[in-house]
């Protein structure tokens, strides 16, 4: 083995069997690779970090310490169960953490494409990855930040409005090569250890949603941008754990999310102006859905989008459902 050493987290929550494979797919990457692979149940009660550890075991995964299965002991999200495995002392040091869904599989060069390219590249923070369905279609998981301009946009999509604020659109183009981008979703994202070493991990108000935009920007704060390359690839379902799919309006704790983004890294202002931004675009679209229907109008999210902004002050704790399928 050579090269920086990987540790690559796996969080699971009621999905054990999908966990198994994307642990599998995972130990086949990190094939001549130094590091470690955390499996990590967080806290699902439905006997998954038993089934987990007993298959680990079984298939021979355990022996060495190549893979460990750990308890988060507290659902706190996604970012607290990824934190619970970063305080989890580890025999060696890594250099780098690699960020894994556990609904999303590792090709076999992945992890060593994306850390060598790290290594070539000091000043990169954070690294994301191409990402595609189990159809082989690509997924768009490169983004900007997201601001006022771009909730209008967003909220609207209407042609017009889309024309003129094009340059913050959110979802970038994609990027014919490595490039460096405003943030990544985590389905698979690999951090440099001194990164979070210089801001801390994850920030546990978020349950779920906007947690890895706020850490790629309080890197970037930092110094520290995100980058996309394309070489390297997963292929991720999507939306196992939480039904996101299915949603016809977000649960309350994405709405939450959404409020403490704005308000932590811009201020209560600009976190109005924002729900203002949006409240408008989506006037904009009730509008044009009187000429042509429009089925899949986000009913109420005005109002909730109003009652988290209107809150006099800052959440200490997301909501956190017992089922994150279960809108609140």
């Amino acid at each position: 083995m050579s090269g920086g050493s990987v540790h690559v987290i796996i969080l699971n929550w009621r999905s054990a069997q999908m966990s198994l494979r994307s642990a599998e797919a995972a130990v086949a990457a990190m094939e001549g690779i130094e590091g470690v692979i955390s499996l990590v149940d967080n806290d699902s009660g439905d006997g998954s970090f038993e089934t987990m550890r007993n298959e680990a075991q079984s298939r021979g995964w355990t022996a060495g310490g190549r893979l460990r299965v750990l308890q988060s002991g507290h659902n706190g999200g996604f970012g607290a169960g990824n934190n619970a495995a970063l305080r989890a002392p580890l025999s060696k040091p890594a250099d780098f953490v690699l960020i894994v869904n556990s609904d999303a599989f590792l090709e076999p060069d992945a992890v060593r494409r994306m850390r060598d390219h790290m290594q070539a590249n000091p000043g990169i923070g954070l690294l994301g990855c191409r990402v595609v369905g189990e159809d082989g279609g690509h997924h768009c998981t490169y983004f900007q930040f997201p601001g006022v301009a771009s909730e209008l946009e967003d909220a609207a999509r209407t042609g017009p409005i889309s024309r003129l604020l094009s340059r913050h659109i959110v979802s970038l183009p994609t990027p014919d090569g490595p490039a460096r981008v405003g943030w990544v979703a985590g389905a698979a994202l690999m951090l440099r250890v001194e990164v979070l070493q210089q801001i801390g991990g994850f920030d546990e108000t978020f349950f779920l949603y906007f947690e890895e935009t706020d850490l790629c920007l309080r890197a970037a704060r930092a110094g520290w941008p995100t980058h996309y390359l394309p070489d390297a690839q997963i292929v991720h379902i999507g939306s196992v754990s939480t039904g996101m799919k299915d949603w016809s309006l977000p649960p309350d704790y994405w709405f939450a999310s959404r409020e403490h983004y704005y308000r932590q890294n811009h201020g209560r202002g600009y976190a109005l102006l924002a729900v203002a931004a949006h409240v408008a675009g989506l006037a904009v679209r009730r509008l044009r859905a009187l000429r042509r229907p429009d089925p899949s109008f986000p009913r109420g999210q005005t109002r909730a989008l109003l009652r988290h902004a209107l809150s006099p002050t800052r959440p200490r704790q997301i909501y956190r459902p017992e089922n994150p399928r279960e809108p609140a």
